[in-house]
């Protein structure tokens, strides 16, 4: 008799722990669309894209970009300088690689037509949130918009 009593006990638990993994699972999908984790974007094109971020400093304003063509990538930083208003400007030049994980990694090797010594590399997460795609610097979290959003605005 206790037997029988201990595997009912037993199975009812389950049951109730089973139930418990279904709330639980739907609560982490939902978790997961809203920080753009663990999304399907392979079919995604970000060709022909153009990100932007833009940072405000209390002497400066940083803006910078990432122009995607191809396998081709131009990464430029824009300076304003808020005291005298000179813009300064470096356009590096390089390559990107997408991985089938949403991973995309920049090497920009070349400022100006010219070759540095080291390159400048940057690693992202592309995800999509109410139907804009970002870049999330992996290293340093920032977020860079796509500027087809930034337009519609």
């Amino acid at each position: 008799m206790k037997k029988i009593s201990f595997v009912f006990i037993l199975l009812i638990s389950s049951l109730g722990l089973k139930a418990q993994y279904g709330s639980i699972n739907a609560i982490l999908d939902r978790l997961e669309a809203k920080r753009g984790v663990n999304q399907n974007l392979q079919n995604v094109s970000i060709e022909d894209s153009k990100f932007v971020l833009i940072k405000d400093f209390d002497d400066h304003v940083e803006r910078n970009f990432i122009i995607i063509k191809g396998n081709n990538a131009t990464y430029v930083e824009v300076f304003d300088d808020k005291k005298t208003g000179e813009t300064n400007a470096n356009v590096f030049t390089g390559d990107i690689v997408r991985s089938k994980n949403q991973i995309i990694s920049l090497r920009a090797d070349m400022l100006e037509g010219k070759k540095i010594p080291i390159a400048i590399t940057k690693a992202f997460l592309l995800t999509e949130q109410k139907k804009i795609l970002y870049l999330i610097d992996i290293n340093s979290k920032e977020r860079w918009i796509e500027e087809s959003a930034i337009n519609k605005k």
